[in-house]
Protein backbone atom coordinates (compact mmCIF):
# COMPACT_ATOMS: atom_id res chain seq x y z
CA UNK A 1 0.00 0.00 0.00
CA UNK A 2 1.45 3.49 -0.86
CA UNK A 3 0.74 6.78 1.28
CA UNK A 4 0.98 10.08 -0.13
CA UNK A 5 3.46 11.55 1.89
CA UNK A 6 4.99 15.76 1.00
CA UNK A 7 3.76 14.72 -2.65
CA UNK A 8 5.39 11.01 -3.55
CA UNK A 9 4.58 8.08 -2.66
CA UNK A 10 5.16 6.17 0.44
CA UNK A 11 5.22 2.18 0.96
CA UNK A 12 3.89 0.98 3.90
CA UNK A 13 5.69 -1.82 5.31
CA UNK A 14 4.59 -4.05 8.54
CA UNK A 15 7.15 -3.85 11.31
CA UNK A 16 6.00 -6.88 12.61
CA UNK A 17 7.08 -9.38 9.60
CA UNK A 18 8.22 -7.01 6.63
CA UNK A 19 5.30 -7.51 4.44
CA UNK A 20 3.78 -5.20 2.23
CA UNK A 21 0.37 -6.78 1.77
CA UNK A 22 -1.15 -3.59 4.21
CA UNK A 23 -4.40 -2.04 4.52
CA UNK A 24 -6.47 0.33 6.60
CA UNK A 25 -8.09 -1.29 9.52
CA UNK A 26 -11.40 0.45 7.55
CA UNK A 27 -10.42 -1.35 4.24
CA UNK A 28 -9.47 -4.30 5.97
CA UNK A 29 -12.89 -4.71 8.04
CA UNK A 30 -14.83 -4.67 4.67
CA UNK A 31 -11.83 -6.04 2.25
CA UNK A 32 -10.78 -9.40 0.88
CA UNK A 33 -10.51 -12.12 4.10
CA UNK A 34 -12.36 -9.78 6.46
CA UNK A 35 -15.49 -12.49 6.53
CA UNK A 36 -13.24 -15.39 6.90
CA UNK A 37 -10.98 -13.58 9.26
CA UNK A 38 -14.11 -11.63 11.68
CA UNK A 39 -11.98 -8.66 10.64
CA UNK A 40 -15.45 -6.59 11.10
CA UNK A 41 -15.70 -7.41 14.59
CA UNK A 42 -12.12 -7.99 16.10
CA UNK A 43 -11.43 -4.38 14.46
CA UNK A 44 -14.38 -2.19 15.40
CA UNK A 45 -13.54 0.88 16.53
CA UNK A 46 -16.41 1.13 19.31
CA UNK A 47 -19.83 -0.66 20.06
CA UNK A 48 -22.59 -0.64 17.80
CA UNK A 49 -25.39 0.66 19.39
CA UNK A 50 -28.32 1.37 17.85
CA UNK A 51 -31.90 1.13 19.05
CA UNK A 52 -31.77 -1.14 21.90
CA UNK A 53 -33.47 0.84 24.37
CA UNK A 54 -36.57 1.06 21.92
CA UNK A 55 -36.45 -2.28 21.16
CA UNK A 56 -36.29 -2.98 25.06
CA UNK A 57 -38.68 -0.61 26.11
CA UNK A 58 -41.26 -2.09 23.41
CA UNK A 59 -40.25 -6.17 24.43
CA UNK A 60 -40.72 -4.52 28.80
CA UNK A 61 -44.22 -3.17 27.81
CA UNK A 62 -45.35 -5.89 26.20
CA UNK A 63 -44.02 -8.40 29.47
CA UNK A 64 -45.65 -6.25 31.77
CA UNK A 65 -49.29 -6.04 29.51
CA UNK A 66 -48.95 -9.73 30.02
CA UNK A 67 -48.70 -9.59 33.78
CA UNK A 68 -51.64 -7.30 34.07
CA UNK A 69 -53.62 -9.59 31.96
CA UNK A 70 -52.46 -12.30 34.41
CA UNK A 71 -53.98 -10.21 37.18
CA UNK A 72 -57.71 -9.28 35.48
CA UNK A 73 -58.04 -13.37 34.70
CA UNK A 74 -57.07 -14.07 38.15
CA UNK A 75 -59.49 -11.46 39.17
CA UNK A 76 -62.12 -12.87 37.18
CA UNK A 77 -61.96 -16.79 37.98
CA UNK A 78 -61.30 -16.47 41.60
CA UNK A 79 -57.53 -17.42 41.15
CA UNK A 80 -55.41 -15.88 43.60
CA UNK A 81 -52.14 -17.82 42.36
CA UNK A 82 -52.83 -16.02 38.61
CA UNK A 83 -53.21 -12.74 40.38
CA UNK A 84 -50.25 -12.57 42.73
CA UNK A 85 -48.28 -13.52 40.47
CA UNK A 86 -49.64 -11.25 37.12
CA UNK A 87 -49.16 -8.90 39.83
CA UNK A 88 -45.05 -9.52 40.47
CA UNK A 89 -44.64 -10.13 36.61
CA UNK A 90 -45.60 -6.70 35.96
CA UNK A 91 -44.10 -4.93 38.51
CA UNK A 92 -41.10 -6.68 37.79
CA UNK A 93 -40.86 -6.15 34.11
CA UNK A 94 -42.07 -2.61 34.37
CA UNK A 95 -39.40 -1.30 36.55
CA UNK A 96 -36.71 -3.77 34.76
CA UNK A 97 -37.85 -1.98 31.82
CA UNK A 98 -36.95 1.35 33.13
CA UNK A 99 -33.12 0.24 34.44
CA UNK A 100 -32.21 -1.80 31.20
CA UNK A 101 -33.63 1.58 28.90
CA UNK A 102 -31.37 3.39 31.30
CA UNK A 103 -28.62 1.13 31.11
CA UNK A 104 -29.04 0.93 27.09
CA UNK A 105 -28.98 5.13 26.84
CA UNK A 106 -25.83 5.53 29.61
CA UNK A 107 -24.30 3.21 27.36
CA UNK A 108 -24.89 4.55 23.74
CA UNK A 109 -23.83 7.93 25.25
CA UNK A 110 -20.43 6.10 26.68
CA UNK A 111 -20.24 5.29 22.83
CA UNK A 112 -20.50 8.99 21.72
CA UNK A 113 -18.49 10.62 23.85
CA UNK A 114 -15.49 8.35 23.18
CA UNK A 115 -16.14 8.14 19.46
CA UNK A 116 -13.35 11.74 18.74
CA UNK A 117 -10.84 9.48 21.30
CA UNK A 118 -11.23 6.07 19.55
CA UNK A 119 -11.02 7.48 15.74
CA UNK A 120 -7.67 9.23 16.98
CA UNK A 121 -6.26 5.76 17.32
CA UNK A 122 -8.22 4.15 14.75
CA UNK A 123 -8.15 6.19 11.69
CA UNK A 124 -4.22 6.24 11.21
CA UNK A 125 -3.64 2.27 11.90
CA UNK A 126 -2.91 -0.42 9.31
CA UNK A 127 -3.69 -4.12 9.27
CA UNK A 128 -1.22 -6.38 7.60
CA UNK A 129 -2.92 -9.86 6.26
CA UNK A 130 0.05 -11.75 6.45
CA UNK A 131 0.94 -11.87 9.62
CA UNK A 132 -2.67 -10.13 10.96
CA UNK A 133 -1.03 -7.59 13.06
CA UNK A 134 -1.88 -3.74 13.30
CA UNK A 135 0.22 -0.76 13.71
CA UNK A 136 0.58 3.03 13.09
CA UNK A 137 3.23 3.94 10.33
CA UNK A 138 5.87 6.47 12.47
CA UNK A 139 4.27 5.23 14.91
CA UNK A 140 2.32 7.98 15.64
CA UNK A 141 -0.57 8.40 17.66
CA UNK A 142 0.26 4.88 19.46
CA UNK A 143 3.44 2.46 18.80
CA UNK A 144 3.93 -0.67 18.60
CA UNK A 145 2.29 -4.07 16.56
CA UNK A 146 -0.58 -5.57 18.38
CA UNK A 147 -3.02 -8.78 17.32
CA UNK A 148 -6.67 -7.40 16.29
CA UNK A 149 -7.60 -8.26 19.64
CA UNK A 150 -5.40 -6.09 21.37
CA UNK A 151 -5.74 -3.11 19.00
CA UNK A 152 -9.58 -3.69 19.95
CA UNK A 153 -8.98 -3.31 23.14
CA UNK A 154 -6.67 -0.45 23.25
CA UNK A 155 -8.76 1.87 21.19
CA UNK A 156 -12.08 0.91 23.25
CA UNK A 157 -9.81 1.31 26.45
CA UNK A 158 -8.92 4.62 25.42
CA UNK A 159 -12.41 5.90 24.02
CA UNK A 160 -14.10 4.99 27.97
CA UNK A 161 -15.65 1.85 26.60
CA UNK A 162 -14.01 -1.71 27.64
CA UNK A 163 -16.83 -2.32 29.60
CA UNK A 164 -19.11 -2.75 26.63
CA UNK A 165 -16.74 -5.47 25.34
CA UNK A 166 -19.16 -8.41 24.87
CA UNK A 167 -18.72 -11.77 27.04
CA UNK A 168 -16.63 -14.22 25.28
CA UNK A 169 -15.01 -11.86 22.73
CA UNK A 170 -11.13 -12.43 22.63
CA UNK A 171 -10.26 -8.52 22.91
CA UNK A 172 -11.94 -8.62 26.69
CA UNK A 173 -9.06 -10.99 28.00
CA UNK A 174 -6.51 -9.69 25.95
CA UNK A 175 -3.05 -7.93 27.33
CA UNK A 176 -1.86 -5.27 26.34
CA UNK A 177 2.19 -4.73 25.89
CA UNK A 178 3.92 -2.65 28.12
CA UNK A 179 5.69 -0.93 25.52
CA UNK A 180 2.44 0.09 23.34
CA UNK A 181 2.34 3.89 24.73
CA UNK A 182 -0.24 6.74 23.77
CA UNK A 183 -0.15 9.88 24.25
CA UNK A 184 -2.56 12.22 26.19
CA UNK A 185 -5.16 13.82 24.24
CA UNK A 186 -4.50 17.24 22.76
CA UNK A 187 -6.97 19.62 24.44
Amino acid sequence: MEIEAAGEPVRVVCPGCGGAEVRTVEQARGGKGALRDDLHGRLAPGPDKTGDGCMHFAEGMVLTGIGIALVFMGLQQDKPLYTIGGALLALVCFFGTFVVVRDDRREKDAAEAGNPRAERLWRPAYHCSDCSSVFCPGGTPWQGVLTPEQFKKLVWTEAGYADQLPAGDKAKDAELPADVRVPPTPA
